[in-house]
């Protein structure tokens, strides 16, 4: 809850302020397109769309895959047996609408730390919604679900034995920001920081597997016709 306070503060007031500039360019167009010069143009056919507009229709209804590769952070218990390391993601993206895309993503990493380890297993599924878009510039937030089976080999306090913990599927939320450009009817790249938190998964023996991590990942993307 201390790290989705700290994103709060950070994120709130950045949506408010992009939906001001959103708000103030749609005045801005609205104003241009209702103007008299504007009506002559478009009576003689020499009005075109705004090029967001291009951009988002012609990204409409299309699948992409894609690779995330970046930096993933451990938090709480899961930093204790593990160090951060280079780790990559799988991912896939859905644009359904205008405003909104479907985000879907698989990761697996082991973090190994002396003679303990920390590993991480996870398949995400999300919304994607896009805050703005400035050419083919579009930031976004992103939250959603997802399937974790996080493990640990860890040091026992009576005997300091090291054993590995169960590996059982727990249920997870997960929250997120980012931003893309798109480079051409085919590629785009981006930014992407996500926060992972899966559910504790408790054990048959020793205490339950608890945590959370961070990943920081640059973002390319391909995308089908």
């Amino acid at each position: 809850m201390k790290n989705l306070s700290k994103w709060a503060y950070v994120i709130t007031p950045a949506i408010f302020m992009i939906a001001g500039i959103q708000h103030a360019v749609a005045q801005n167009q609205i104003k241009d397109l209702t103007s008299k010069d504007s009506a002559k143009k478009a009576n003689a056919g020499e009005i075109s769309k705004p090029s967001f507009k291009k951009s988002f229709n012609g990204g409409l209804k299309k699948h992409s895959v894609g690779i995330g590769l970046g930096q993933t952070f451990l938090a709480g218990d899961l930093a204790d047996t593990g160090e951060d390391k280079i780790t990559a993601d799988i991912l896939y993206n859905y644009s359904a609408s205008h405003s909104f895309d479907l985000l879907a993503g698989i990761h697996a990493s082991k973090h190994k730390f002396r003679d303990t380890q920390t590993e991480l297993l996870g398949a995400t599924l999300g919304i994607k919604a896009k805050l703005f878009q400035f050419d083919e510039f579009a930031p976004y937030g992103v939250g959603g679900f997802g399937f974790y089976a996080p493990r640990v080999k860890r040091r026992l306090e009576a005997d300091g034995e090291v054993i590995a913990s169960d590996r059982k599927v727990a249920f997870g939320y997960h929250l997120g920001v980012g931003a893309d450009l798109r480079l051409n009817d085919k590629f785009t790249i981006g930014l992407l920081a996500q926060y992972h938190n899966p559910f504790d998964v408790k054990q048959d023996v020793g205490s339950e597997v608890e945590g959370s991590y961070y990943k920081l990942l640059i973002t390319t993307f391909y995308t089908f016709k």
